[in-house]
């Protein structure tokens, strides 16, 4: 039985693609590296922001991902929610499970402090038990550690948590925690590449998650 939903953040709650693009592009652009198309982020994003500076900079710069970490993510924190915005639905869906007294939670690959900022100012009328990003000395995700930490603060067993994703990180997460995985179809990655990547059951929009959960019970 599902006693509890554990969400993605970026692609699967929010819609962060043009202001991750926004970041890249102008960090690229001071050093007149090429830039890339906001669509192309898509297939960059879900790993972390020092994957996502070895993705976006010229392969020759990628062995300095370490080096130029801090520069991006100065400007990424300081752009807080910027034009940043929750998918259509999700705000009404993390309230009627508030209200059906479900607990949930976020675990994301998105640096900790800029997870925090942007889900304080999205969803700040929202009772999570844990609000979890990348930190420092923590396998990101699939990784399962930040998903078992997220389960015992919702008081659940693993094997009785949904993780909702966009990508097959998340799918490969849910899987490696004994979760039940469930594909964000709306996302940035598309039902494809979820069903392979193990998604059990796969929600077209995030207003389907509750009653597919449900469903599975």
């Amino acid at each position: 039985m599902i006693k509890a939903i554990l969400f993605d953040l970026d692609g699967t709650l929010v819609d962060t693609l043009a202001d991750i693009a926004t970041v890249m592009n102008g960090f690229l652009r001071t050093r007149s590296w090429p830039e890339h198309a906001v669509e192309d982020y898509r297939l960059m994003v879900g790993r972390g922001l020092m994957n996502l500076i070895r993705a976006a900079v010229p392969p020759s710069e990628a062995h300095r991902a370490d080096e130029l970490y801090n520069e991006v993510f100065t400007v990424y924190e300081a752009m807080g929610i910027g034009e940043s915005r929750p998918y259509p639905g999700a705000t009404g869906v993390l309230e009627s499970l508030n209200a059906a007294g479900i607990p949930i939670a976020v675990v994301s690959n998105k640096p900790d402090a800029i997870t925090r900022k942007m889900m304080d100012g999205l969803f700040g009328g929202i009772r999570f038990a844990l609000v979890r990003g990348g930190l420092d000395g923590v396998a990101p995700k699939p990784d399962p550690s930040s998903a078992f930490e997220a389960a015992r603060a919702c008081g659940a067993a693993p094997a009785d948590c949904a993780f909702v994703g966009d990508s097959d990180v998340d799918m490969k997460t849910a899987l490696a925690a004994g979760m039940f995985p469930v594909g964000a179809a709306w996302g940035f990655r598309g039902e494809a590449e979820l069903r392979a990547a193990g998604a059990t059951i796969i929600a077209t929009t995030i207003t389907d998650v509750p009653s597919l959960v449900t469903a599975h019970q």
